[in-house]
């Protein structure tokens, strides 16, 4: 299982994810450009003192990230068709999130396996990015006996 974020623009969204990412064990892959510096203050105040805890890899664009993903890209959109407690995860997959106030373009979509969407109550638009990270990474290691031991 991997993380995913598509050229992400909150550093600390990143920062939040990123620790999320060290305490499950989960790899972090960050599809550059992204809207901050890596070395941001808000990125070190949310996330950074477990960077040497989380296995993070920055790729320079979406072609050098698509090069080595290594099994099913999983897009948690909200133009999902197939509901987070409906989806079937496997452990190999890459579970990606677009940016935080465009979301993924289209040939993201299209290149796509699978797209999940988070049910909301009606009338309400999204989820922040790092929320919507840990409600599904969560129910894929459920899925996947992939939770740390």
């Amino acid at each position: 299982m991997r993380i995913a974020l598509f050229q992400p623009e909150i550093a600390g969204n990143v920062g939040a994810i990123l620790r999320l990412a060290a305490c499950t064990g989960t790899p972090l892959d960050l599809i550059e450009p992204m809207g901050f510096p890596w070395s941001d203050k808000k990125l070190k105040r949310s996330g950074m003192d477990y960077a040497d805890h989380a296995e993070v890899r920055r790729h320079a664009d979406w072609e050098a990230f698509e090069a080595q993903v290594p099994g099913r890209i999983v897009l948690l959109t909200t133009r999902g068709g197939t509901r987070l407690d409906e989806a079937r995860f496997e452990g190999s997959d890459t579970l990606l999130l677009g940016s935080e106030s465009a979301g993924a373009p289209d040939f993201v979509h299209e290149r796509a396996e699978l797209q999940v969407r988070i049910p909301l109550m009606p009338g309400l638009r999204s989820l922040n990015v790092s929320v919507a990270t840990g409600i599904a990474l969560g129910e894929a290691l459920r899925q996947t006996s992939g939770w740390p031991r």
